[in-house]
């Protein structure tokens, strides 16, 4: 079993700060293993009847555990989740609990109490760069082709049939029990449209006629694909200038695997490579950050920053992703930099080792690899520049 590095000592530091972290993720994303590779924590499949049964009376269950470490896995197929979530932070504050599920906590209907200030959240995204190397497979371009939820990723062969039973299964055990929305055809159609477009801008009335539904049913099938971490909205960063766009957000898909599968592609072309660059990006810093706090910008000429992060100094970080850093061209950032002139320029770029610094007229921009850029996000204060950058 893989001891995936980064993972483990995110879930060791949420219990150092709660007793109670709930780990969200897609289905097949490595929950499971996670948590059977977690050191001296005892294992509970709440997926097995007996399981189930031993938890009926939570304060007999809790008391045989004192001081342990545990694991509930899949804890929304008891019929009253929060109720042991609950007593265990309450009163059992010595047991660590690590409870796990394909959505975000409130997602649920059998979830009354969200327990808000008792646990921690923790979110297992799709195998970013720790992962990679933990795995030792750094191939991006079998990441991007397989994707990265583990199995599929470890696939020799190009898994094509098993990304469709997944979404088979995603409908059944996830939408079906969650949302218990009425049209599995339109809502398939929905998410592999979606998926296909991924990285665009998004605009419900694209989708109504396709998928036979009103543009209030499109809007609640991405409710439903949010909550289940399968898409990311990424919404406009603006002052609400007349010349920005200000409501319209771009989806991603949650999986560069699926997005390829559903693009057709069985190989990747030089000119696929920048935008599953992209995804992948993007990936790593809500990994990184646990957060979608993560915004884009775009004008109405048509001018576009792929990500803008705020930062605790009140300057928006811009940031474009580039397959290869000669792809880049400035025009972007200088019309974001009109309107906003304070803050740092970066582009993340796969072909860079060593950082650099390069300027575009009024404007410095900063050239970085994925793990340096991820540093500098994570940094309480901007590095020291280097004595190549001064």
């Amino acid at each position: 079993m893989v001891q995936r590095r980064f993972w483990l000592q995110l879930i060791e530091r949420a219990w150092r700060e709660r007793s109670v972290v709930w780990l969200a993720g897609v289905r097949r994303v490595g929950k499971t293993c996670l948590s059977q590779s977690l050191p001296d924590t005892e294992y509970f499949d709440c997926e097995l009847p007996r399981v189930r049964r031993m938890m009926e009376g939570p304060q007999g269950f809790l008391d045989s555990l004192r001081g342990r470490r545990i694991v509930l896995d899949e804890v929304h197929r008891l019929p009253n989740p929060s109720e042991l979530l609950k007593i265990a932070a309450d009163h059992y504050p010595h047991i660590r609990v690590l409870a796990t599920g394909s959505s975000a906590l409130g997602a649920s209907a059998k979830f009354k109490d969200t327990l808000s200030g008792r646990k921690r959240d923790l979110w297992l995204t799709p195998m970013s760069l720790a992962d990679l190397g933990d795995f030792k497979h750094p191939d991006l371009q079998h990441r991007f082709l397989h994707g990265g939820l583990p199995p599929f990723f470890l696939a020799r062969e190009l898994p094509e049939r098993d990304f469709q039973e997944w979404l088979d299964a995603y409908w059944a055990k996830d939408i079906q029990e969650l949302f218990r929305l009425e049209s599995r055809s339109s809502f398939q159609k929905f998410a592999e449209l979606l998926v296909a477009q991924s990285g665009g801008v998004f605009e419900a009335t694209r989708f109504t006629s396709a998928c036979a539904v009103s543009r209030p049913t499109i809007a609640n099938y991405l409710k439903a694909l949010e909550a289940t971490f399968t898409a990311h909205v990424i919404r406009p960063f603006s002052s609400h200038r007349a010349a920005e766009i200000v409501s319209a957000p771009k989806v991603y898909a949650f999986d560069t695997g699926f997005v390829c599968y559903h693009r057709g592609w069985q190989e990747l072309r030089r000119q696929d490579l920048g935008d599953l660059w992209e995804h992948f990006v993007l990936n790593e810093i809500m990994a990184q950050l646990q957060s979608r706090q993560i915004f884009y910008w775009r004008d109405k000429r048509g001018h576009e920053v792929d990500f803008i992060l705020p930062t605790r100094r009140q300057e928006p970080l811009a940031l474009e992703c580039k397959w290869s850093a000669d792809a880049f061209e400035a025009a972007n950032l200088h019309a974001f930099r009109r309107i906003y002139p304070k803050g740092e320029n970066i582009v993340v770029a796969h072909d860079v080792d060593r950082a650099y610094r390069r300027n575009y007229g009024e404007i410095s921009v900063r050239f970085e690899s994925l793990s340096s850029t991820v540093s500098r996000i994570l940094s309480p204060s901007p590095p020291k520049p280097t004595q190549q950058e001064r």
